[in-house]
């Protein structure tokens, strides 16, 4: 079947020159916890900002040797980057390392020594000072226009001569955007090096499903079609096989770990007891009428605790909803027996072209609308890959995508002590439970609903841009501050 699908394609599809194309591999990012835009993005500006100052252009109109480097962080990475790890981010981006090459393990010792020697040396560049305690701000008075996630890099010269300034922001899921990137994004003029041609352009629920009409192909099999456009279908298939090992080994280790998560709200791992209580019940035939519901939930939580003890995992669509998607796959296999490898590969295919759609009309990051951004768009993504492993048509999925997303619509982003921990585990759990169900309704139906996906998502963007900044990752407001007085 997979044989004839470019065939297809050729035949019935048109090019589409300059066409936005976010790839699958764009969307799940392997990284650590506990957050894409706090934590993963931090770390990833950092390293572009050693880059430019390696080999910037900025080098042919300025003299000077670069000796010393500050950084600022501003907005909601400000108000609660030490809880979401964006200080020791930045200290580790500084340091060499990338969200997909550092060592959970060696987090602690790297940090340690930038703070006794206060520089910082990565590879191939010169030592350059660098004193956390001083030359990492948390400036929580001056947001940057370009969104709630900003950071400012700085490079000096030995005299305290500014040579070089860069401001990045965090836009949710790992992105990282420079201010001019984000400038030329908004403005419709993007940046040369995302502009793909695909074969299946579509940048909406409504032309997504238009395109699988006219071509006969399921949304997976278009997705697929134009990944296979810049890269082979081995490398595409070894890559989606990696996202999901990883997604595995992090539910698994999850379901090993027990004792505390660090941060000092000192909330205990659940995941591994809840695990062997249920083992425990099925050795003994005990009757369980919400198994699956439970499977589910401890798959998630096994996930976000990883995550919020600074583990590996992977971004779908960010860190603070990792657990939704692995726990909807996880029961897909746990379930059902024509669970296989393939169909793993068109739940994230899937999973992918649904998650593109949002972040392309709305916005994945919590940060800007709320937590309805991540484990809405997650549960809306897990349902949509749900039913289409399950033989759900185009109409079904996106109907699927839509249940899960309409009910998380004002989910407002309000962790306790800036830790992705209270409510953001429980809070995959049940967007996991939310997919299924989603999935569920949608496949009993023949696809026609009266709200659609892009309605939906629409209204998750302005939903977001009328939420007050107390209930966006700030920690101003709800939960963040009322959880005391309970």
């Amino acid at each position: 079947m997979e044989d004839s699908i470019l065939a297809v394609a050729a035949g019935r599809a048109v090019v589409a020159r300059n066409s936005m194309f976010l790839s699958v591999f764009e969307l799940f990012k392997i990284g650590i916890g506990p957050s894409s835009s706090h934590t993963m993005g931090p770390m990833t500006a950092a390293s572009r900002f050693l880059q430019d100052v390696k080999d910037g252009a900025w080098r042919r109109t300025a003299d000077g040797t670069v000796t010393h480097i500050g950084v600022r962080l501003h907005g909601s990475l400000a108000h609660t980057g030490v809880g979401h790890g964006s200080d020791r981010a930045v200290i580790l981006g500084l340091a060499g390392y990338t969200p997909v090459t550092v060592d959970p393990d060696a987090v602690e010792a790297v940090v340690a020594e930038v703070a006794a020697t206060r520089r910082v040396r990565p590879p191939g560049h010169p030592a350059y000072g660098f004193d956390p305690a001083v030359d990492l701000v948390l400036d929580k008075t001056t947001p940057l226009p370009g969104h709630a996630n900003g950071m400012s890099f700085r490079a000096y010269d030995q005299t305290g001569g500014l040579l070089l300034e860069r401001i990045y922001y965090s836009i949710g899921g790992g992105f990282v955007v420079s201010d001019e990137e984000l400038h030329l994004a908004r403005s419709n003029r993007a940046p040369l090096a995302e502009r793909r041609d695909v074969l299946f352009p579509f940048r909406t629920a409504a032309d997504m499903l238009a395109m699988a009409a006219a071509s006969g192909l399921s949304i997976a099999q278009m997705k697929r079609v134009n990944e296979e456009a810049w890269m082979s279908r081995a490398d595409l298939d070894a890559g989606l096989d990696a996202i999901w090992q990883a997604m595995s080994h992090c539910i698994d280790r999850g379901l090993t770990q027990g004792g505390v998560m660090p941060g000092g709200l000192k909330v205990k791992r659940r995941a591994r007891a809840l695990h062997d209580r249920l083992v425990e019940d099925a050795r003994q035939n005990r009757v369980n009428p919400l198994l699956a519901n439970d499977w589910l939930s401890i798959y998630a939580m096994a996930v976000n605790e990883e995550n919020a003890a600074g583990g590996r995992v992977v971004t779908a669509p960010t860190n603070g909803a990792a657990g939704v998607m692995p726990a909807v796959l996880r029961y897909w296999q746990h379930f059902h027996a024509e669970a296989d490898q393939n169909s793993i590969r068109e739940f994230l295919l899937t999973a992918a072209a649904i998650g593109g759609i949002i972040k392309a009309n709305a916005s994945i990051s919590g940060a800007e609308v709320g937590c309805q951004g991540e484990v809405g768009s997650a549960a809306a993504m897990a349902a949509a890959g749900l039913a289409a492993v399950l033989g759900g048509s185009p109409e079904q999925v996106e109907n699927a995508a839509e249940i899960a997303l309409e009910h998380h619509l004002g989910m407002t982003c309000d962790p306790i002590g800036g830790l992705v921990q209270v409510p953001c585990i429980e809070r995959n759990a049940l967007g996991a439970v939310k997919a299924v169900t989603a999935a569920s309704l949608a496949l009993k139906g023949d696809g026609t609903h009266f709200v659609p996906l892009d309605v939906a998502v629409e209204t998750m963007r302005q939903t977001g841009m009328d939420m007050s900044e107390k209930y966006k990752e700030t920690s101003l407001g709800g939960l963040a501050v009322n959880f005391v007085e309970c």
